[in-house]
C-alpha cells in the first residue's frame, strides 16, 4: 500500500497518530478537574474558618473541663463548657432516627429491588427521593404540631415535654429513609442476576434469596448508605430545633427538650454572643466537634465499602 493511502484511509492508527490536538477535550478535562476540587476546597476552607477559633477557644478552656463536665451554659454566670449534654442529646436523636430509618428504608430497597415490577419501581422511586426535598422546617413544625401531641395521646406514661428528643428523633428518621432505600436499592440493583438465579435453583424463595444472597451481596453499598444517613441525622439543624428545643440539660430521657451541637450552634449564632467572645468562639469548638464526628463516619462508610467491595466483585 502506498504512503498516500496509508495517511488518507479514515481511522486507520496512523491518522490517529498524526491528528491535530483536541483542544475541546482539554478544555473538558479542565472543566471536570475544577467541579472535583470545588468540595476539596470547600473542605478545606472550612477547615481554615473554624480552627482558629477552635485553637482561641481551647486556650481558655481546658479539654478536660470541655469533655469532662455535664454542665453546659456558655451564657451563664458563671460559664459552664462541658460540653456532654450536647454530645448526648446528639447520639439520642441519631439513634432514634437510625431505628426508624433502617428498617424501613431496607423494606422499601428489597420491594423496589426484588418485588416490584419496572413500572411500579419508576413511580415509587421517584416518589420515595422527592421526600428527601422536603425542606426540613416543614418536618419540625410537624413533629411539634403534630407528633407530640399525637404522641401525647396515644402514650400518656412518657410524660413527654413540649418540644422533646422522641419526635425529633423520629421525624428526623423519617427524613432519612430516602437516603438509605434509594441508595440500598441501587446497591442491590447491581448484585449480578446468576446470584438469583442459583439461589433459585436451589429451591430458595424470593424472600430467602433477598434476606440470605442479594442483602449479603449488596452489604458495601447497604453500609455506606446507612453511614451517610446516620451522617445526615447527626448533622440536622431545622427538625432538631423546632421540635427538639435549646433546653442544654444532661438526660438519657427521650421525652425531655433538649439541644443537640447542630441546635446549639443554630440558637448562639443568632443569639446574645458578642462577636470575639469565649461563648461566640464556642460555635466554632462544637463545629468542629460536629465536623470531626461527621467526618470520622463518612471515613468508616469509606473504608467499609473498600474492604467488603472486593468480597463480591
Amino acid at each position: 500500500m502506498s504512503a498516500q493511502h496509508r495517511t488518507t484511509v479514515p481511522g486507520a492508527p496512523g491518522s490517529l497518530a498524526r491528528s491535530r490536538p483536541r483542544y475541546g477535550e482539554f478544555v473538558i478535562k479542565a472543566v471536570l478537574l475544577a467541579a472535583a476540587m470545588v468540595s476539596v476546597a470547600t473542605t478545606i476552607g472550612i477547615v481554615i474558618a473554624l480552627l482558629e477559633p477552635t485553637v482561641e477557644f481551647f486556650a481558655s478552656v481546658s479539654l478536660g473541663e470541655f469533655f469532662g463536665s455535664t454542665d453546659w451554659g456558655p451564657l451563664f454566670n458563671p460559664p459552664a463548657f462541658g460540653v456532654w449534654p450536647l454530645i448526648v442529646a446528639t447520639v439520642e436523636i441519631t439513634l432514634i432516627a437510625v431505628v426508624v430509618a433502617v428498617p424501613l428504608g431496607l423494606a422499601a430497597a428489597i420491594y423496589l429491588s426484588e418485588y416490584a415490577t419496572s413500572r411500579t419501581r419508576k413511580i415509587f422511586k421517584p416518589v420515595l427521593e422527592v421526600l428527601a426535598g422536603v425542606p426540613t422546617v416543614v418536618f419540625g413544625f410537624f413533629a411539634l404540631t403534630f407528633v407530640t401531641p399525637l404522641l401525647r395521646d396515644v402514650f400518656p406514661f412518657l410524660d413527654l415535654d413540649g418540644k422533646n428528643a422522641l419526635a425529633a428523633g423520629l421525624l428526623v428518621g423519617v427524613m432519612i429513609i430516602p437516603i438509605v432505600a434509594s441508595l440500598s436499592e441501587d446497591s442491590m440493583a447491581a448484585v449480578p442476576n446468576g446470584l438469583r438465579e442459583g439461589s433459585y435453583a436451589l429451591g430458595a424463595s424470593k424472600m430467602l434469596t433477598s434476606v440470605r444472597v442479594v442483602v449479603p451481596a449488596a452489604f458495601s453499598g447497604i453500609v455506606a448508605a446507612i453511614i451517610l444517613a446516620v451522617s445526615r441525622a447527626a448533622g440536622e439543624t431545622m427538625i432538631v430545633a423546632i421540635a427538639g428545643g435549646f433546653k442544654s440539660v444532661f438526660t438519657l430521657y427521650p421525652g425531655n427538650e433538649m439541644a443537640t451541637m447542630a441546635a446549639f450552634i443554630a440558637q448562639a449564632g443568632s443569639g446574645d454572643a458578642s462577636v470575639g467572645s469565649i461563648a461566640y468562639k464556642t460555635i466554632f469548638a462544637v463545629g468542629s466537634l460536629l465536623f470531626v464526628i461527621t467526618f470520622a463516619m463518612n471515613y468508616l462508610s469509606a473504608r467499609m465499602v473498600q474492604k467488603y467491595r472486593e468480597v463480591y466483585d
